[in-house]
This record gives C-alpha cells, sequence and structure tokens, in this order.
C-alpha cells in the first residue's frame, strides 16, 4: 500500500498533473487498475474522482450557453446529473479503502451498506471523512487551474489580471489548509484517536425505484 503520510500534497501533485496534461478540464480517465494492488486502486479511484469532478466542471461551463437549442441545455443537464453521481460513487470508494488499510472497518463488509466498525476505544468521530476532503480538493485544484488562466489573460484590463491573482493566492492557501487536514485526519486515525466513516449518498433522484416522478412515469407507462 502506499505510504499515507503527506498524502494531501501527493492528492495535489496528481490533481495538478492530470490538468496540466490535459489543458484544462476534464482530465484524462484513468485506466484500470489491478484488484491485488490496495495502491493503484486507492490512486485509480482518487483519480477517478477528479475525472468526474473534472467532466462536471466542463458540462457545467456549457450549461450556461444562452446561443443554443434547449435541448442541447437539457443534454449538459443529464451529463452532470451522470457525472455527479459518479464523483459521489468514487469518494466513497477511496473512502473504503483508506478505512480498510487504516484498520478501521473489517475488509469483507467495507463496500456494503453496513461496514463493520473496528473503531478503537475512546476514538473521536471525524464528520467529514478523508474522501470527501480530497473530493473537495479536486474542485480546488479545478478552481485553482481557472483562476490562474484569468491572470495570464491578455484580452482584460491589469485590473482583471490582479484581481484574479489575488483570488488565485486565496484559493491555493484554502486548497493547502484541506491537505493539512487530510493529513492530520489520516494521522490521528493513525494513532487511535480518530475515525470516520462510510457515508453513503444513497441519492434517491437518480433511482427508478425511489425518485416519485420516475415511478409515477414508469407506472403510467405501464397501465
Amino acid at each position: 500500500m502506499t505510504t499515507l503520510s503527506n498524502l494531501g500534497s501527493q492528492v495535489n501533485q496528481l490533481h495538478d498533473t492530470t490538468l496540466n496534461a490535459a489543458g484544462g478540464p476534464p482530465v484524462a480517465k484513468p485506466a484500470p487498475a489491478a484488484d491485488t494492488d490496495r495502491s493503484a486502486q486507492l490512486w485509480f479511484w482518487i483519480h477517478t474522482n477528479h475525472f468526474f469532478n473534472s467532466s462536471l466542471w466542463a458540462e457545467e461551463d456549457l450549461a450556461r450557453r444562452t446561443t443554443v437549442a434547449d435541448s442541447e441545455i437539457a443534454k449538459n443537464k443529464r451529463a452532470i446529473d451522470k457525472f455527479n453521481q459518479a464523483r459521489n460513487d468514487a469518494t466513497e470508494r477511496v473512502d473504503e479503502i483508506l478505512l480498510t488499510e487504516l484498520g478501521l472497518v473489517d475488509a469483507a463488509s467495507a463496500q456494503t451498506d453496513a461496514p463493520v466498525s473496528k473503531v478503537p476505544a475512546g476514538a473521536s468521530l471525524n464528520s467529514e471523512t478523508a474522501g470527501s476532503i480530497i473530493d473537495r480538493m479536486s474542485i480546488m485544484a479545478l478552481k485553482i487551474y481557472a483562476m490562474r488562466a484569468q491572470t495570464q489573460r491578455t484580452d482584460v484590463e491589469q485590473a482583471h489580471r490582479d484581481s484574479s491573482q489575488i483570488k488565485l493566492d486565496k484559493l491555493l492557501q484554502q486548497r493547502g489548509d484541506l491537505a493539512t487536514c487530510l493529513d492530520e485526519l489520516i494521522a490521528d486515525t493513525q494513532a487511535g484517536c480518530a475515525y470516520f466513516k462510510v457515508y453513503r449518498q444513497f441519492k434517491m433522484y437518480n433511482d427508478p425505484r425511489f425518485n416519485p416522478a420516475l415511478v409515477a412515469e414508469r407506472t403510467k407507462q405501464q397501465g
């Protein structure tokens, strides 16, 4: 398994490297990793989360267009919904792998809706998971990439570039804070004084069994 020390900086590097290689969002989709290589699996799902966040970002830009047919915007909105679900699924997979590696959950139950906890006595629950911090870092990387581009524009006044630089500096600081929080959470769990859980999103609107509008639609079609 990959070392979990300085995980924050490793995650930032992956986010930035893939964005720079792609020339902006969306980043390239990662190649599948061997099931037996837990380190490769962790980075596959971190990369996958970033892939779907970056795909979501690109679709959000397209969905703001005002000179295309409504049908085009509807396609963007459906893609946004799909990518958002996939991004959340990837976040959960990151948490499952990390919790298993940290010894906080029984490996056989990690991917179920009721993981068996192995939390040491006296450990405090952290409301935010490591995966959700990594997810936020991915979004922050996208903001940083986009804001940096604003500081380099030649078709705007210097005031715009200066204002963008101030925002870029703040975004970089905020991402640094998240990386520190991630490393501290990992260190605290390894020390046995903190833990986190996998939080299932159960996005009901994406499931035709639970979305009342889709249930009604299917009932009408069958009737």
